[in-house]
């Protein structure tokens, strides 16, 4: 058999993105069993751990400082109530454990003992597990309406929807949009025609992918760690201003419904007697984000304000490359009364955002 230098080409192209796509659904896979089983594992200790009493309120914070000394990657607070949230939502996925992994499986709370779902909202554990990315199902599990979350895997799956595209649509309310369509498969023809697909290889700068695989060369500089990085030195800074903060929270967790959230920074001003509450965001200014605070806001002011204190504040910071932003909610304050008396204790606008631009600065300068 004779070959042309272009079949030759042609082969050996396909040999290795075929190749590729089976290294990005091996990894994908691992990462999603290993999330999995570390929801399993919270889940079966909440249920049955025989000294879970002495942990309490502090199970989460002491097992994530466990498991990150033992060089775990992403097992903050805030993940594992998703890998939490991942086992509950999603049980069966056990059915795609391997033989070795079923091993690890405890006796009094196996694969028969994590419950089923109804046939038309059980999706194939293989699809759940190989084809969405862990990124995809953190996305999916938020959704509490068990048949709105199968709307959007089925749509997901037929579409190949990038991460970025399945929030679009998720925040673009595409499943209420369908359900008040008269023409729901006009509408589908149209958010599929238009839909960002997700890419057929493996993408190991995913701060997931890229930490579980244990990679860490110095010219990456990860979302996470600018961010942790910008905080840092934020809280000294709003310290040092001399305005009367006084620090008392980072990453302090509320509960809102069944939900838990995280708050950034939180602090106590001894002059204006309130909560200051800091939220930095490393993308544009959006109405969500702003929204967001204000909700943390509305609850700080429901369920921490003592007698004597004043309306929680919240401050907003938003980057985006070299440009920053910083934004005040306020939770049924007048707005007379922020700017002639809060404005004077509180930072101005100016020195927060030249503050963040130098910040942002310095994390391009250690990228390069």
């Amino acid at each position: 058999m004779t070959m042309q230098f272009k079949e030759v080409v042609s082969s050996i192209v396909g040999i290795n993105q075929t190749l590729r796509m089976q290294a990005s659904r091996a990894v994908n896979l691992s990462l999603t069993l290993r999330n999995w089983m570390i929801g399993y594992y919270i889940d079966a200790f909440e249920l049955r751990g025989s000294d879970r009493a002495d942990y309490g309120d502090q199970l989460f914070a002491r097992l994530s400082h466990e498991l990150m000394a033992a060089s775990l990657s992403n097992c903050d607070k805030r993940q594992l109530y998703r890998y939490l949230r991942l086992f509950r939502t999603y049980p069966q996925i056990v059915g795609t454990l391997s033989p070795q992994l079923q091993g690890y499986l405890l006796a009094e709370h196996g694969p028969d003992k994590v419950g089923t779902l109804s046939p038309l909202l059980n999706a194939p554990p293989d699809q759940l597990a190989s084809q969405f990315s862990y990124s995809h199902l953190e996305q999916l599990v938020e959704l509490d309406d068990d048949l709105k979350r199968r709307f959007y895997e089925i749509e997901c799956s037929r579409g190949n929807w990038s991460v970025r595209e399945l929030r679009r649509q998720i925040t673009s309310l595409y499943y209420e949009r369908s359900g008040l369509s008269t023409n729901k498969n006009k509408l589908a023809a149209h958010v599929q025609g238009h839909a960002e697909h997700a890419a057929t290889t493996l993408n190991v700068r995913d701060p997931y992918v890229f930490e579980f695989l244990g990679l860490k060369p110095q010219e990456v500089m990860y979302e996470s760690e600018v961010e942790d990085a910008i905080l840092d030195n934020l809280q000294q800074f709003l310290l040092e201003l001399g305005h009367g903060f006084c620090f008392e929270s980072r990453q302090k967790r509320i509960l809102i419904g069944d939900e838990h959230y995280f708050i950034d920074l939180v602090f106590y001003h001894r002059i204006l007697k309130c909560h200051v509450l800091v939220e930095l965001k490393l993308a544009e200014f959006s109405h969500e984000n702003i929204g967001q605070l204000n909700t943390y806001v509305s609850w700080y002011k429901k369920n921490m304000m003592q007698e004597g204190d004043n309306s929680p504040i919240g401050i907003l910071l938003c980057t985006h490359k070299k440009h920053s932003l910083a934004e005040y909610a306020l939770a049924g304050m007048d707005n007379q009364l922020f700017v002639s008396k809060y404005q004077l204790k509180l930072p101005k606008r100016e020195e927060i955002e030249q503050f963040l631009a130098a910040k942002l600065l310095e994390a391009g300068a250690a990228n390069e």
